[in-house]
């Protein structure tokens, strides 16, 4: 690594370790200890029940303990990332970030261990006695051989996963890449031939994948920093090198390389040259995985083979061979099923679920962290990227199939659809309160249209509509705009094909769809010239005839613009018929559980009657998300204290409320403290009609119930479905500027739902 202290990257990356505490780890409780009944029950007497539990029956440590998704990261610092040997305590910046990666991707605890112990025997002894401690170990930065002797050591004597990363990572994603590559160079696994540098742990690894996915032994030559490992060497040989030695009297890397399908390099920079290149098989596949300097630079193989394949294990270039894309998935699978040990199938089936991905259509959650980049399966994008959501569900879930097909797995899981939708739930934090909107949208197939079929977010929308439900989305928009924009972020539908496009310049219902909006608004101030223009600008305004028409079922607009601007034309053509605009809900997804939020938007000092139509409509709503709802009417006032303007409004609709009857609970008015804390509620209102937490708050003013939204998007990190417009019977929504793909995607899941579904 480079001495030069004047690196500009160099304090901002110290300051990221030191600021604002020390390291990129800590430790938090689980659970309450806030008195001395939780106190009893964390230590003694207490904790001696769980105690005595285990010693019957050790696997229960995984019901009472963290042990089942614990993982020790272990190193002796002897080869670190590119700095070589520095030592364990040194080591331990890198340990904590891979025990960080554990956290962010899969939800993994880790521990990182840093053991300043060389021999490896010892090493081994040290790891082995660390088993009642831990679910699984990772093990990271053992220079070779040591490893394969640690690795071998711990995993014949211990009951528990025992994973090199280095090695098996890295083989992984190599034999993931190598798959996607031989399908575009239309090669073969068993028919072609490797050359390799690097007789090291992750070389080796590697190597060995490759025969697992086909390669055959004697097609492939592996090359050392002393030249070709043939039979009969002496130099620097282990039995591990000496299983790829061939016979022959060739010796050197530029002897071997003619006619390569593939070239695999993890040694160092300028190991392969232009020269070998040009001398490789036709559509060349280069995986030049040294870091930080590859073995070749791409532009430097593309100088003789433009059509080549190339992978590096950097950040900068296309096809970055990175380790996280496997051993938090592979990690994840084998500590839910309770694996003793992963094995060949389960890291087969790592690299075909990996595969897999990048051959689907990518994630919009991944292509927002890598915004820019095209990434449309092909010679520039044959793996994913490590920010891809569906990474654990995909993978996860192969590799706990795989251990129970094995025999490994301790704690099969009965149900692997459920297992894969939990999986997802973690990432995507709507996954499993939406599953019931979902399920109901299933139940019919409705057109769904979105007002600015031009944004991104819609078009990604749209592709995830095709591919995950019924619905068949609708687009407002130029096509050759969409057509564009559909090409640079590589999705694979087709206007006309795979949804419909509305032209606002080019319509054959132009004619229909203004005539039609000048009957509904001749005798509010507009004429037809003004109709005219409106039809031919005004997407919102567009969207809505068409679900006034009958040539859409429910229309989303909103991802620009403003709320009441939307709301104004929506009012205008669906707002009759008995049906009128009773509110926006938001409901917000936060750690403990969904929270909804009313009127967001469209009342902005309701009346009595409108918080009345509001609460009902809430109660309908959250009942589509399969929860029982429990109202509470939030005002300054509380139980009357207070003889304010919001405070008689929400009296006076409590008791239209009460007229009503409805058949949930509800009470009010209060503040959001008692609405939310039983306890508090029970002291200043001992007979409240509400039992426990309210889930639904229905606010005197737009201004409170929009900044209590904010403030839990903000500070307590909420994600928002929504809003959802009340009282148009599911024909518009308004959503905003913010939302997300996936937010839309849940938007149009319940516009797709059939209103005879929830009432």
């Amino acid at each position: 690594m480079s001495e030069d202290r004047h690196d500009p990257a160099r304090h901002p990356a110290l300051d990221y370790h030191e600021f604002p505490k020390p390291g990129k780890l800590e430790i938090r409780a689980t659970k309450p200890l806030a008195n001395g009944r939780d106190l009893s029950r964390a230590y003694s007497p207490g904790v001696a029940e769980a105690c005595l539990e285990i010693k019957a029956d050790p696997a229960t440590a995984a019901r009472y303990t963290a042990r089942g998704n614990l993982v020790a990261v272990v190193t002796n610092g002897t080869a670190v990332l590119g700095l070589g040997n520095i030592g364990p305590l040194a080591a331990k910046p890198v340990m904590e970030g891979k025990a960080v990666l554990f956290k962010k991707f899969a939800n993994i605890d880790a521990f990182d261990i840093e053991l300043n112990q060389p021999d490896p025997e010892k090493l081994a002894e040290i790891v082995c006695a660390l088993e009642p401690s831990f679910g699984a170990i990772n093990l990271e930065d053992i220079k070779a051989p040591d490893c394969f002797i640690v690795e071998k050591i711990c995993r014949e004597r211990m009951n528990i996963p025992v994973f090199h990363d280095d090695q098996h990572g890295t083989a992984i994603v190599v034999g993931a890449a190598a798959t996607n590559a031989l399908a575009i160079a239309g090669k073969k696994f068993d028919e072609i031939k490797v050359v390799s540098t690097g007789g090291g742990a992750a070389g080796i690894a590697c190597l060995n994948m490759l025969l697992k996915l086909g390669v055959k032994r004697e097609n492939v030559w592996l090359c050392d920093i002393h030249g070709l490992v043939y039979e009969g060497r002496a130099e620097d040989m282990n039995p591990l090198k000496a299983a790829y030695a061939q016979k022959t009297d060739k010796r050197s890397l530029g002897e071997v390389i003619d006619g390569a399908d593939l070239f695999l390099g993890l040694s160092g920079p300028g190991v392969l040259t232009p020269e070998h290149v040009a001398r490789m098989a036709p559509r060349p596949i280069v995986f030049a995985l040294a870091n930080p300097t590859p073995e070749i630079l791409p532009d430097a193989v593309r100088s003789v083979a433009p059509e080549a394949i190339i992978a590096t294990g950097r950040s900068d270039f296309p096809n970055q061979v990175n380790n996280v894309l496997c051993f938090p998935f592979i990690f994840r699978g084998a500590l839910d099923v309770g694996a003793t040990e992963i094995n060949d199938a389960m890291s087969v089936a790592c690299v075909e679920g990996i595969a897999a991905l990048a051959r689907a259509t990518t994630s919009a959650e991944a292509a927002a962290a890598y915004h820019g980049e095209k990434m449309t399966f092909g010679p520039d994008y044959l793996i994913p990227k490590p920010f891809d959501p569906r990474l654990i569900g995909v993978v996860s879930t192969a590799v706990a199939k795989a251990a129970m097909e094995t025999g490994v797995a301790t704690r099969p899981i009965a149900d692997l659809a459920a297992y894969k939708r939990k999986l997802e739930g973690s990432v995507f934090k709507s996954a499993l309160l939406m599953r019931p909107v979902f399920e109901a949208a299933a139940t019919a197939s409705r057109r769904i249209i979105f007002a600015e079929g031009e944004d991104e977010r819609v078009l990604r929308t749209a592709n995830a509509m095709i591919e995950e439900t019924t619905d068949r989305p609708i687009l407002i928009g130029r096509p050759e705009v969409i057509e564009a924009r559909l090409e640079r972020i590589g999705l694979p539908l087709r206007p006309g094909t795979d949804f419909e496009v509305v032209d606002p310049n080019n319509d054959p219902r132009y004619r229909d769809y203004w005539e039609t909006y000048h009957r509904l608004m001749a005798r509010r101030g507009v004429t037809p010239d003004l109709a005219r223009a409106i039809l031919r600008t005004n997407t919102t305004a567009i969207a809505a005839l068409a679900v006034h028409l009958g040539d859409a079922d429910s229309m989303i607009c909103g991802t620009f613009g403003q709320y009441l601007w939307h709301l104004n034309y929506i009012r205008q053509v669906l707002a009759r018929d008995g049906l009128h605009p009773q509110g926006a809900l938001s409901l917000m997804i936060l750690e403990d559980g969904p929270l909804f939020i009313a009127d967001t938007h469209v009342h902005h000092e309701p009346t009595p009657e409108q918080i009345t139509a509001t609460v009902l409509g809430a109660a309908r709503h959250v009942r589509r998300f399969g929860l029982v709802p429990k109202v509470a009417l939030c005002s300054h006032s509380q139980f009357g204290n207070l003889d304010t303007d919001s405070g008689r409004r929400m009296r006076a609709a409590l008791e239209l409320l009460d007229q009503r009857q409805p058949d949930f609970g509800y009470e009010g008015e209060m503040h959001i403290d008692a609405a939310l804390d039983p306890a508090i509620r029970a002291r200043l209102m001992p007979e409240s009609r509400l039992e426990g937490a309210a889930n639904v708050l229905v606010f005197a003013n737009t201004d409170a119930a929009s900044g209590v939204r904010n403030i839990l998007k903000v500070k307590a990190g909420g994600l928002e479905v929504g809003p959802i417009l009340m009282g148009l019977g599911n024909r518009a929504h308004i959503v905003t500027p913010s939302i997300t793909t996936r937010g839309l995607l849940n938007m149009s899941a319940i516009a797709g739902t059939p209103v005879a579904s929830y009432g």
